[in-house]
């Protein structure tokens, strides 16, 4: 771990390292392989892509899950359900009792062989954390492409049809958004109450919640920043909104991320730059130790200051 402007920030409010406050959840990037290839995207995931965890894999970590303490197993990608072995996690954790959330891109609801996918979810309680960066057409169809916007309100009308996002009832659908390139995100609460005005007026859909992320300067997002100049720019400007009370609630310190070749990670953002967990505790699925992890310290750089910037990214 080696001194950064983010760990120098950090130690003015901080005695000591970050670490882990809880584990609550397990976090599996099923691999990089996705339908679609966002401009935002922090893996630089599309349809090349042949990262990919395997069966093997990921039988391993769905009985990490069950033997330990965790209450969440959290799927991501790329777009996981693309994943062969998807299904067997979410209905093994699900059969279990424990609360499952995927994070989808909603148009892989019109790939080949996801016909019954809503369903799928529906019947299994899954909790859906769904990208759509913002209420316009144009500002989402130029960061994900020609048509994701239609598409993307399609399958949301869908999952609300089957019960999804409605106030009192029926399983969770939250939206994020992301800004439009090198902006901190507005008032997590007022841009929440905008996208469910319009998007209630203009469509007729409805969701749980809005969670805002700042695009991190990593993956597509970080290569347009140095290919256009910005990228010193940009890190100044999210060191310059350091907002300590943030440090609680971000991701890291109440999950273990598994990349999708078993590697161990404290966030989907570390795995991507290859920050393992720290050598004192175990770095890959096969030598998991929830006690160990439980109290680790948290690998930090500066790319962190994209989830304490403002309100924070949680």
């Amino acid at each position: 771990m080696s001194n950064t402007k983010f760990i120098d920030k950090l130690t003015t409010v901080k005695a000591g390292p970050l670490k882990a406050l809880d584990i609550d959840i397990l976090q599996v990037n099923l691999g990089y392989r996705c339908n679609m290839a966002c401009k935002h995207c922090h893996v630089s995931a599309g349809p090349a892509r042949t990262e990919v965890m395997d069966e093997n894999t990921a039988e391993k970590v769905l009985r990490v899950f069950l033997d330990n303490h965790f209450e969440t197993l959290d799927l991501t990608g790329g777009a996981p359900e693309l994943n062969p072995s998807f299904r067997m996690l979410v209905t093994g954790a699900r059969n279990a009792g424990k609360r499952v959330i995927s994070r989808t891109n909603l148009t892989i609801f019109f790939e080949e062989g996801m016909e019954d996918l809503a369903g799928f979810y529906r019947d299994r309680d899954v909790e859906l954390i769904a990208s759509l960066p913002y209420y316009l057409e144009d500002s989402v169809d130029r960061v994900r492409g020609s048509g994701t916007f239609r598409k993307s309100i399609e399958a949301l009308q869908t999952l609300n049809a089957l019960g999804y996002g409605k106030e009192s009832s029926g399983p969770s659908l939250s939206l994020v958004y992301n800004p439009q390139g090198m902006f901190l995100a507005p008032a997590q609460c007022t841009l929440e109450a905008e996208y469910k005005r319009e998007l209630k007026d203009r469509f007729d859909v409805s969701f749980t919640r809005l969670y805002t992320f700042i695009n991190m300067p990593i993956g597509r997002f970080r290569e347009f920043l140095i290919r256009t100049g910005n990228l010193d720019k940009y890190l100044e400007k999210l060191s310059a909104a350091f907002n300590p009370a943030t440090l609680d609630g971000i991701m890291c310190r109440h999950l273990v991320n598994v990349g999708w070749d078993g590697t161990l990670f404290d966030c989907d953002f570390n795995q991507v730059l290859g920050h393992k967990t720290v050598s004192d505790v175990p770095r890959h699925i096969d030598h998991f130790d929830f006690a160990a992890l439980a109290g680790r310290a948290i690998d930090v750089d500066d790319h962190c200051f994209g989830c304490t910037a403002g309100q924070g990214s949680t």
